[in-house]
């Protein structure tokens, strides 16, 4: 086995393929490294392979569009114990890769560069990217996953092969870069970061990247794989005003500073108990999915098909939707003696309000509780 592969996905980078192989080739030789040059190319048709077998380099085709194919199929035919994954614009700089083999050698086991620690050339990188986009999105993936890397979208890393092999990844877009961040911090991966630099492409025809639309994809991934931030805590804060809410309302209009809230709040805090709720049960329904379909790594997460129990969903919202029918057998009777005439909205109301409010969460955990239950069947593997 090689020490080292050096991969470059690369769609139509013929301006400047030749430069970035002849760059690594000379830190392979210069540092007496074993080890080799791979180009996942991804379909293109300006002559990328030619280029790339005629100066040295090992050429693998990856059929499936994408720059996490791309990096996903390189990966995969690597021969190296260590790979170096840089793109192929020359951006970055091949020459000086030493700090991230040492990483590699000293048993890190994902190393990423840090641009911000480095230099950033001027016009390398467009300054939405650099004063808000990269910084936002570094910030949202320390917060959410209480990582320690400055950088999450620098596209120069290393890694230990197997290791990443074993995370599974699975994303085929930009989204990539954040997925192997996301994945090796869940999976308590040893991870290194080391300054590097990024100056102005060679390129003549604008870069693959578009800001919007991959920078949406990068946040919108960080978002689906932390249902605690997505789902659970925002629906802890609607549960508990909604909660304390409709406790407070339950017997009569309560003043604050001389504005009367009553029956209409009531009813809004009803609905956010209930909105609250629901996202609660759809969070542990997406824990259990997430859990048997491996987007939470299994040796480093809770046991959730232990840890949800549907019967207690199941009786539990039948209790409680037998609580709202009997709330609502006391508004109708209520009704009835008055000879089903005109009701006093202030009155009824406190009971209509609360009784659909259980029904609703009654129901829904009901329902919910089974589909808990479906998604636990243990299948055999086809």
């Amino acid at each position: 086995m090689r020490e080292l592969t050096i991969l470059m996905p690369c769609l139509n980078e013929s301006e400047t393929l030749a430069i970035c192989v002849r760059k690594a080739k000379s830190f392979l030789t210069e540092n007496q490294i074993d080890g080799e040059i791979l180009v996942a190319d991804n379909g293109s048709t300006d002559g990328s392979q030619e280029i790339a077998a005629k100066e040295g380099a090992r050429v693998v085709s990856v059929s499936e569009k994408g720059y996490g194919s791309a990096l996903i199929g390189g990966c995969d035919a690597a021969e190296g114990k260590y790979v170096i994954m840089g793109d192929a614009d020359d951006s970055y700089d091949f020459f000086n890769l030493m700090p991230f083999l040492e990483k590699l050698r000293e048993g890190y086991e994902l190393v990423m560069g840090n641009r911000f620690l480095g230099d950033i050339e001027k016009g390398a990188m467009p300054p939405l990217h650099k004063y808000i986009g990269n910084p936002v999105l570094s910030f949202v993936g320390r917060l959410f996953f209480k990582s320690k890397i400055g950088d999450f979208h620098c596209g120069l890393r290393g890694y230990n092969r197997e290791s990443i092999l074993k995370l599974a990844l699975k994303t085929t877009g930009m989204e990539y870069a954040s997925e192997m961040v996301v994945m090796a911090e869940l999976s308590h991966l040893k991870i290194a970061e080391v300054p590097t630099t990024l100056k102005k492409d060679g390129r003549s025809r604008p870069p693959h990247l578009r800001s919007f639309r991959d920078g949406w994809r990068h946040l919108k991934f960080l978002f689906m794989h932390t249902p605690n931030w997505l789902l659970l805590y925002p629906s802890l804060v609607l549960l508990i005003v909604g909660l304390a809410g409709s406790a407070a309302l339950l017997l009569g209009a309560v003043s604050v500073f001389h504005v009367s809230f009553s029956i209409h709040t009531l009813l809004y805090c009803a609905f956010f108990l209930m909105i609250g709720f629901n996202v609660i049960d759809l969070f542990l329904i997406v824990k259990l999915y997430a859990y048997n379909h491996q987007f939470i790594p299994k040796q480093s997460a809770t046991n959730w098909n232990d840890k949800i129990k549907e019967d207690t969903f199941i009786f539990g919202g039948a209790l409680l939707a037998l609580l709202g029918t009997a709330l609502s057998i006391t508004a109708l009777l209520y009704w009835k003696g008055t000879g089903f005439s005109d009701l006093m909205p202030e009155t009824v109301m406190r009971l209509a309000i609360p009784a659909c409010a259980l029904l609703e969460i009654g129901l829904e955990s009901l329902f919910s509780g089974f589909i808990m239950g479906i998604m636990k069947i243990k299948v055999k593997n086809i």
